[in-house]
């Protein structure tokens, strides 16, 4: 490799790191205008999974079973000495010198009690959209979607992101979705007992990962024998349980319930679509229409349909086995216009997606320039 060649490399990685800080900002910014972290008194009010009831293990069931976040918080507020984290919080309250001004609306991020643990989530949420758009990246690129496509895809996705967010949204949503990019791509590229550790965080992170392993058997049979695929989906099922199975019996006295059953909101809902077809919903401090109305369904839809034959075989195989699983677990279990419940089907759309971008970007190569003169 030439030095201009190693140069020329280094610079695109620059480029990708900046464009993709930038867009985890703006993504995170945009979800955390809509929800915070379901506080008291803002905007995303939940008292059921608010912030403070998270980090002390209170919170209703499932909401409380999600405790990848809040034990990162819980741990670094144990290990910091006080007197960084009062130096912290001394800062903080000045105003000028706030690391994150952006959250010093919040009475829980202003109350020294919970500071720097709020203070710990709402970075980790940003390095988990980071880390989000990096193995959404390399996953386009594993399927052989050229650079400038798979950085657009992941990109506009994550743009996108908010958006999904129309009836709620959580920071443990920015974490599930990097974890599932991070293990589609392990399952492409490594052995699955690489994959154990991602699967513990994952399930520690959210139930739903357990569910994910299965889909994601067509993308390890490529590198390995039915036999071999079918027991690394066994193992890292049984990992999943044993991360989810203690907590649940840890958590037994909480309020709430394992699952919300819905399905009865979820049939009246589609039943009166024109009750809905409008709604609006404010992401960026701009109204726009909600993403299961008209305007944005069709053009999902639209996408999917140009898109899906250009997936791999392996790819639209996962996609079957996700959607055989996710779309009935909505509609039993999730609020009626939730997108964000969809999540195990995130992976497919920023394929198809980046399989759209790729045919624009070879389409507009391929055209001829215009003559000048």
């Amino acid at each position: 490799m030439t030095k201009e060649t190693r140069g020329t490399k280094l610079y695109y990685h620059l480029c990708c790191f900046v464009v993709f800080f930038v867009v985890a900002s703006i993504s995170l910014n945009g979800f955390y205008q809509k929800w915070h972290f379901h506080e008291e008194d803002i905007p995303g009010d939940n008292t059921d999974a608010s912030f403070d009831r998270m980090v002390d293990r209170t919170a209703h069931r499932p909401y409380v079973y999600r405790q990848l976040i809040p034990a990162i918080a819980n741990g670094l507020d144990r290990i910091t000495p006080q007197t960084v984290r009062t130096w912290l919080y001394t800062r903080q309250g000045s105003g000028e010198d706030a690391y994150l001004y952006t959250i010093t609306i919040s009475l829980t991020a202003d109350d020294e009690v919970y500071f720097f643990r709020y203070l710990v989530a709402y970075l980790a949420t940003f390095l988990f959209a980071l880390l989000a758009l990096y193995s959404l990246y390399w996953l386009c690129r594993a399927l052989g979607t050229p650079p400038p496509a798979a950085l657009c895809a992941s990109a506009l996705f994550m743009l996108l992101f908010p958006y999904v967010m129309s009836v709620g949204g959580f920071f443990y949503d920015f974490s599930e979705l990097a974890l599932f990019a991070l293990g589609a791509l392990m399952a492409l590229k490594l052995d699955w007992w690489w994959m154990i550790p991602v699967a513990a965080l994952g399930e520690f992170n959210k139930e739903s990962y357990m569910l994910m392993v299965v889909a994601l058997y067509p993308l390890m049979r490529e590198r390995s024998s039915r036999r071999g695929a079918m027991v690394g989906v066994g193992v890292l099922f049984v990992v999943c349980l044993a991360v989810y199975y203690p907590m649940r019996v840890h958590f037994a006295q909480n309020a709430g319930g394992n699952m919300e059953v819905q399905w009865r909101e979820q049939l009246s809902y589609f039943l009166h679509p024109l009750a809905t077809m409008l709604d609006t919903d404010e992401t960026y401090g701009m109204r726009a229409p909600r993403i299961f109305t008209l305007v944005p369904m069709a053009l999902l839809v639209w996408t999917l349909v140009r898109g899906w034959k250009q997936l791999p075989n392996a790819i639209k195989q996962h996609a079957r086995i996700a959607a055989a699983i996710n779309v009935p677990l909505f509609l039993l279990f999730c609020s009626p216009g939730e997108m964000r419940d969809l999540s195990m089907l995130d992976l497919v759309f920023v394929l198809v997606l980046a399989g759209n971008l790729n045919r624009w970007i070879e389409g507009a190569g391929r055209t001829e320039p215009a003559r000048v003169g």
